[in-house]
């Protein structure tokens, strides 16, 4: 076994961010990704200060602020453009040290693939799990073109991950949360607008802009599992969504119907035991996956890479590295999980007095200050990493 060489299976945003981590430490490193290509969805991602920081460990914090296009004001706002709730880029970087920082995910995907090294990423590979391993034997992974041996196997093959099954198969695994999702990057509209985030009844809009200038919107709604518009998702989103305050009705308008994004939202309410066992562990939504409602599960993957990289360089022993990456990180990630489930549900209200009630206390208490809706990212955004001096390199 090659005491140095570890195996990341799927090269999603956390799969890479292990990857570049590991590699900084000494690991000769393999990125194995069934998808033919790396292509990300047309969509984009809310990074935090808290990944911010943990990117920082890894070189890449500072390229990914300057990508940073929210400078004024934002908040929660009602269908009809009321403010219930303000807030600002300001405002967010006294409370947590810098604003959230929204780019395209293929972005951020080329940012991570520029720190690692010619070949290391091999796509159009389907990778299963053989054996974990233990601190006597290597870990193995099966692939067509044969069998990897590893010191260090990272599942970061997403929410229904295949490593996961192996590692816990009598974990019930993820859940319907009861709604679905739509995205769509669009150019800007003609008239300015002011970042922020919409609650009806039963449904969400978020629009958030891009530095390229380019728009990012989300919308959520409650939704049968498995659902689809009767023509095409444009439409869907016109039917539920075309008559609220701009720039809903301009952004819809310019929305190509082929580039509209849909998903159902599963999550999952039951953690697992342990986000390892043997010589693997699991990391993003393979690990947690959770509800988009705080916009933390690609900030979380994030923080799990960073984390676990520092656990794998402080101990060479597997069995403790990934027991305390475990330790660090189970806690933490269940309770964000069962937060933005809780935040669903509050979003999702339907029922006209208990909108009305939702929304009144939000906009009575925001007038403490512009705090509210960033009071809800305390003991979140203003995470911070292992620092470098704890962090020695492989040997």
């Amino acid at each position: 076994m090659d005491h140095h060489r570890a195996v990341v299976v799927g090269a999603g945003i956390g799969g890479l961010t292990a990857a570049v981590a590991l590699h900084q430490q000494g690991w000769d490193v393999t990125v194995l990704e069934r998808a033919a290509a790396l292509t990300p969805v047309g969509a984009g991602i809310g990074l935090a200060p808290n990944s911010q920081r943990a990117l920082d460990v890894i070189g890449l914090g500072d390229r990914v602020r300057e990508l940073a296009a929210w400078q004024g004001d934002g908040g929660m706002r009602a269908p009809d453009g009321r403010w219930l709730a303000r807030t600002s880029a300001k405002a967010a970087t006294a409370r947590f040290g810098g604003p959230l920082v929204l780019l395209h995910r293929a972005t951020l995907v080329d940012l991570l693939i520029s720190a690692l090294p010619a070949g290391v990423v091999r796509t159009g590979l389907t990778a299963s799990l053989a054996d974990p391993g233990d601190d006597r034997r290597p870990a193995v992974v099966a692939t067509p073109d044969g069998e990897i041996e590893a010191a260090l196997v990272l599942g970061a093959d997403g929410i229904h991950s295949t490593v996961r099954r192996a590692l816990f198969p009598h974990h019930p695994g993820p859940r319907y949360s009861g709604f679905t999702t739509w995205r769509v990057v669009v150019p800007a509209p003609d008239r300015p607008f002011a970042a922020h985030e919409t609650w009806g009844a039963g449904r969400l809009w978020g629009t958030q802009p891009l530095k390229d200038g380019r728009i990012y919107a989300y919308a959520m709604a409650a939704a049968p599992a498995g659902a689809h518009a009767p023509d095409d998702e444009k439409a869907e989103l016109l039917r539920l969504f075309g008559d609220w305050h701009h720039p809903v009705p301009d952004i819809l308008a310019a929305a190509d119907p082929a580039g509209v994004l849909r998903h159902d939202v599963h999550h999952m309410p039951e953690p697992l035991p342990a986000f390892h066992r043997g010589r693997v562990a699991l990391l993003g939504d393979a690990a947690h996956a959770m509800q988009p409602t705080l916009g933390q599960g690609g900030n979380q993957a994030i923080e799990d890479a960073v984390v676990l990289a520092h656990h794998a360089g402080r101990e060479p022993l597997p069995s403790r590295a990934l027991a305390a990456y475990t330790a660090d990180r189970l806690p933490r990630t269940t309770a964000i999980v069962r937060k933005a489930a809780r935040v669903g549900r509050l979003t999702l209200l339907s029922a006209r007095p208990a909108v009305a009630l939702r929304d009144g206390l939000i906009a009575a208490v925001s007038r403490f200050g512009p705090g509210l809706v960033l009071r809800g990212f305390d003991g979140i955004a203003d995470w911070r990493p292992p620092t470098a001096a704890e962090r020695p390199r492989v040997s």
